[in-house]
């Protein structure tokens, strides 16, 4: 820790990646989960089937950059099965069996032994599911913000035919948008606009 930078330069290093790995990990219970799967299949895709699962734990953005963790990440060559002499593959090389993979219904398989297994099915529920907060905070915000522009155009005067034509959808055709951006008490929201505009 203290000391010069100086390089042991070993001519070997022999370097277990089981070890490497702690036996709490997550990663280790989807490794055994994804392995039954793929003994329920031929297994020629096992490599890629693994590495796209970690691309979308992990939200790698794309083939380039999750090739470059396959070099680097002992724990990402693990639950591959790549070690950490073998050569990675090209990301268009990748990119080429993915879309051979998605194409045939070997993914679509892959995923069905997976949620076929009992060890998944008690984590699934029909009853409820995740929703990313920021997500719904944004489209609240933009909802908001749209009501609020049709708001003003209604409170200007106009028509539900000319909002429509302004913000680029079908108010008039559809119960649920007119209801949603229509306001309710048109008088109010003038009363409010003009006095907005007299304290500016």
């Amino acid at each position: 820790m203290r000391g010069g930078d100086e390089r042991s330069g070993a001519l070997f290093s022999y370097v277990d990646l089981e070890a490497r790995v702690g036996e709490d990990h997550p990663l280790r219970t989807i490794r055994g989960v994804v392995n039954e799967a793929l003994a329920a299949l031929s297994g020629e895709f096992s490599a890629l089937l693994r590495a796209m699962l970690l691309q979308a734990f992990y939200s790698v953005r794309s083939e380039r950059q999750l090739m470059e963790r396959l070099k680097f990440d002992l724990l990402f060559r693990w639950f591959v099965g790549i070690g950490v002499d073998d050569v990675v593959w090209d990301h268009s090389t990748f990119s080429k069996n993915r879309d051979r993979l998605l194409e045939g219904d070997v993914a679509a398989k892959f995923l069905s032994a997976v949620l076929a297994q009992p060890r998944v099915k008690r984590l699934l529920s029909s009853e409820h599911f995740a929703v990313d907060g920021t997500l719904t905070r944004n489209l609240r915000q933009l909802r908001d913000m749209r009501r609020s522009g049709v708001m003003e155009a209604f409170a200007g005067g106009g028509n539900a035919h000319g909002v429509a034509k302004k913000f680029s959808n079908s108010i008039d055709r559809s119960r649920f948008l007119f209801e949603t951006y229509n306001p309710v008490d048109l008088e109010k929201v003038r009363q409010t606009d003009a006095a907005r505009l007299e304290g500016r």
